[in-house]
C-alpha cells in the first residue's frame, strides 16, 4: 500500500501520493499534472520507435487511485493530449472506453501549452475545459507555475525531478515542490521525462520513492 504525505495549503489538507498525484479529501478530488496522453503515438507518427501501452498504463493507474480513494472528481493540470498527432484512433478509443466505465466522475482540464496545440479533448469525453487559474475555494489550479493573489496555487508544467548522487552513483526521482504560495506536482504520465530542479530557499522538496513520499532534508 502506498503511503501519502499531507501538507497544509491555505488551510486545506492535501495529500501527496506516490503515484505522482495529489488528493484533496474534503472535495474527494484527485489532481494530476501533465499526463500527455498519446505522446508515444505522436512519436511513432513521427517515425520514432517507442513502446506502446502508455495510455493504458496511465488509465489503469487512474482507475486504481479512483477506487482506493473513492474519488468523485479528477482535475488535470494541463497537457491532457500531447499533440495533434496524439489524437490517434487507438488513443482516443482507449480514452472513450475508460470514460464509459467512469461516467460518475466529474472531469476538469485546466488548459496547458500542449492543449492549445493538440486541441480540447473530444466532447464525448465529457470534460469541462477551463483556463488557468481555475479557483476552487482557497486553491487555484494552474498549468504554469505562478502565484495567484488570494489563493494557494497548485501547478504543473515542469515535470520536476531531483538528482540524488552518492559514491559515483546517481538517481533522478520525480518530486513535489511546496512553496509558501504554491505547490508543484510531478508529471503523472508514464512517458514524459523530467526537468531537474534545485531546492530553493524556503521550498520543501518531497521525493517520490517507489511506494513512499520522502522529504528532502539538508
Amino acid at each position: 500500500m502506498s503511503t501519502p504525505l499531507e501538507f497544509d495549503a491555505a488551510g486545506e489538507r492535501l495529500a501527496m501520493l506516490p503515484e505522482r498525484a495529489l488528493w484533496w479529501p474534503e472535495r474527494a478530488m484527485l489532481v494530476v499534472a501533465d499526463v500527455h496522453f498519446g505522446k508515444a503515438a505522436a512519436f511513432r507518427a513521427g517515425g520514432i520507435p517507442v513502446p506502446r501501452g502508455t495510455t493504458g498504463a496511465n488509465l489503469a493507474l487512474l482507475d486504481r487511485l479512483v477506487e482506493r480513494h473513492a474519488a468523485r472528481h479528477i482535475v488535470f493540470l494541463g497537457d491532457f493530449l500531447h499533440a495533434r498527432a496524439a489524437r490517434a484512433d487507438a488513443t482516443l478509443a482507449a480514452l472513450a472506453q475508460w470514460r464509459d466505465r467512469r461516467r460518475e466522475l466529474a472531469l476538469t482540464l485546466v488548459r496547458g501549452n500542449h492543449d492549445r496545440h493538440a486541441g480540447d479533448p473530444p466532447a464525448g469525453l465529457g470534460i469541462e475545459v477551463v483556463d488557468e487559474p481555475w479557483r476552487v475555494g482557497s486553491l487555484a489550479f494552474c498549468h504554469h507555475p505562478q502565484t495567484v493573489e488570494g489563493a494557494f496555487a497548485i501547478v504543473g508544467h515542469l515535470h520536476p525531478v531531483y538528482r540524488l548522487a552518492s559514491a559515483g552513483d546517481a538517481l533522478r526521482l520525480p518530486c513535489f515542490v511546496v512553496d509558501g504560495e504554491w505547490a508543484m506536482l510531478p508529471a503523472f504520465g508514464a512517458f514524459t521525462g523530467g526537468y531537474q530542479i534545485a531546492q530553493q530557499p524556503g521550498q520543501r522538496v518531497f521525493l517520490v520513492a517507489e511506494d513512499s513520499i520522502l522529504e528532502l532534508r539538508g
